[in-house]
């Protein structure tokens, strides 16, 4: 009788074992506390695309077979293992921690059920960003290619759907990171100094959403304070003559305006007495965007807006600022690489990317430079919303390597080959497409520090005219032309006021690099690297301290911005705020806050008598 209870324990306890009980963050080197919180069943779970949300969708993050074979052979008999996704292959939370290399491809395969709800509407297959080159088989049918590492894609998968049961998706992926011409940021096949480990594959949210077969599939919002107004154009998708949209602005749930168009125009919506976005007070507008096709509801999702505007122009002393909502206001932000010990380009969740930036803005910074990578769409929504400026950075990248390419200007430009110039084009327009509508973004950096830059006034040029609404930075620390709206010049480690430019704002937007090693925190135990070091916590904020007391001097001689480097430490880096594991705050945030907000109050307007 006890041997049955026992058997029947026994069977019971394999029965309900999660699935992914076997999976588990493969090596030993630092994490952050949010990696402990990761399982298969809840990885990345929230809405990943927050300036177009429908109410259904579904993750199909989570376990999938995966397999690493030589780029030309055809697909797997059998599978190496189980990986995490949105985790890339290197990373520590794929369960991998591989090396793939540009001579090997990736595999993915898992299957996925069609909620019975759904039947009747087209099935759309998203993926947020898959590094570099995806191919899509739906149900062994090619759905189709898409190249770029840092831009949303998706596939109607809609006519490769089974009628009933499981459907099968296969990705394979080809990622040669700084053997080919691809933009790639600071990913390289042999880190080493200030250059990461690569990353491959899939390292944003993959996720499936039913759609009528006319649908929304874009919205684009552009402000306008001076006018109060702002401009509202959708792109649809299977639309029919006579479809359009009607968009409703709310104000913390009550109705202040709605207006109907035709889906071919914008709607250009008059706000009485527009509240403005800041980082003071950033008041967001929500938005419910429908579609009428033959007079019946087609499509309806929400959205939102701020009201804001980024320009420049002389103060009093004819020094050419940065403007706010056209008044002088002064960027005081961090360097951010977005890089995590555990999941490298991916954040372990939603709420660890978040405390990045509540930390930056708790210690006094209203601006953040995010440095030639792009984040998860969610990012830049917790930016909109906590309220900090950010500068986006295009990630550099070419065949040559790196820290060859750097070389400052001798008269000549880079000279890209057609393949990596037209990448570099194709990717950088996407970037601006999916980030137009974001409020936090108010100024485009195309290259850094001569990282590949080429054509640069005629790539500013287009940036300029592509988004009117932002300015152009258009090679921070690089080869400067007279292009582009502002000049961003760097110096390390202490501020720095060598070169300046009276027809545009002049910005510091690299200085600092203080490091400071905290054992039991480090990427490398026994390799690290930072501009200056120190020895404590104390001896990093009074150097930073007396950096802000130059960069306060220097503001009144016509620094109009500046960036310090950086939010948290990178592999061997050490010069962050707070460690790479995040587990340490390593300066004074309290002293670090009163610095930059006297900083910040330089350029506040005369309160008058």
């Amino acid at each position: 009788m006890k041997l049955q209870v026992w058997s029947t324990a026994v069977f019971l306890i394999f029965c309900f074992v999660p699935s992914g009980a076997q999976w588990q963050p493969a090596g030993e080197r630092i994490r952050t506390e949010w990696a402990a919180e990761v399982a298969p069943q809840n990885v990345w779970n929230v809405y990943p695309r927050p300036l177009l949300e429908r109410a259904e969708w579904k993750s199909l993050n989570g376990l999938w077979d995966y397999a690493l074979s030589p780029r030309h052979s055809p697909a797997p008999a059998a599978y190496d293992g189980e990986i995490l996704v949105p985790f890339p292959v290197e990373s520590s939370l794929s369960g991998v921690k591989k090396t793939v290399g540009e001579d090997q491809v990736v595999w993915y395969e898992r299957s996925f059920a069609v909620p019975s709800g759904w039947r009747g509407r087209d099935i759309l297959l998203h993926f947020g960003a898959v590094d570099w080159q995806a191919d899509v088989w739906v149900n062994d049918i090619k759905a189709g290619t898409h190249t770029g590492g840092y831009s949303a894609f998706y596939f109607n998968i809609t006519p490769f759907l089974n009628s009933r049961g499981d459907q099968k998706v296969v990705v394979r992926v080809w990622d040669p990171t700084d053997k080919s011409f691809q933009p790639r940021g600071k990913q390289v096949s042999e880190p080493r100094g200030i250059w990461y480990t690569a990353v491959t594959g899939i390292w944003q949210t993959v996720w499936i959403e039913p759609v009528e077969r006319n649908h929304i599939s874009g919205i684009r919002t552009t402000p306008d304070i001076d006018l109060n107004r702002v401009s509202i154009g959708i792109e649809t998708s299977g639309n029919s003559f006579g479809d359009y949209a009607e968009v409703k602005v709310t104000d913390e749930g009550k109705i202040v305006s709605t207006e109907r168009f035709a889906v071919s125009g914008n709607a250009d919506i008059y706000l009485d007495a527009p509240k403005l976005w800041s980082p003071e007070s950033p008041f967001i507008y929500d938005l419910e965007v429908t579609l009428y096709s033959g007079g019946k509801v087609a499509d309806r999702v929400k959205s939102y807006f701020a009201m804001r505007k980024i320009s420049t122009g002389r103060d009093r002393n004819g020094i050419v600022r940065i403007r706010l909502n056209n008044e002088d206001y002064f960027p005081m932000g961090t360097l951010d690489q977005g890089w995590w010990p555990d999941g490298l380009y991916t954040p372990p969740s939603d709420e660890a990317m978040l405390y990045d930036i509540r930390v930056t803005k708790d210690m006094g910074f209203n601006m953040i430079r995010k440095h030639v990578k792009v984040e998860p769409a969610r990012w830049y929504m917790h930016c909109d919303r906590e309220g900090i400026l950010v500068w986006q950075d295009m990630p550099s990248g070419d065949q040559t390597p790196v820290w060859q390419m750097r070389q400052y200007f001798d008269g000549t430009e880079l000279r890209r080959s057609n393949e990596s110039e037209a990448n570099f084009r194709k990717e950088w327009k996407a970037i601006i497409d999916l980030l137009y509508s974001h409020p936090s973004i108010v100024a485009w950096i195309p290259f850094n520090e001569g990282w590949g830059q080429f054509k640069t006034e005629e790539i500013t040029e287009w940036t300029k005219n592509y988004d009117p609404s932002r300015l152009v930075l258009p090679a921070s620390g690089g080869n400067h032309f007279q292009a582009g709206d502002i000049l961003g010049i760097h110096n390390y480690p202490q501020p720095l006021l060598y070169l300046y430019d009276a027809t545009r704002p002049t910005v510091l937007s690299e200085f600092g690099g203080i490091g400071l090693v905290l054992e039991g925190h480090l990427w490398e135990p026994d390799r690290n690297w930072g501009y200056i070091q120190f020895n404590s916590g104390q001896e990093v904020t009074q150097k930073y301290l007396e950096y802000a007391g130059e960069l306060k001097r220097l503001i009144r001689a016509g620094i109009s911005g500046a960036v310090y480097t950086q939010t948290t430490d990178v592999e061997i880096e050490v010069n962050g705020l707070m460690t790479y594991d995040r587990r340490r705050i390593k300066m004074e945030p309290e002293m670090i806050r009163q610095a930059n907000l006297e900083i910040r109050n330089v350029l506040a307007p005369d309160p008058g008598p």
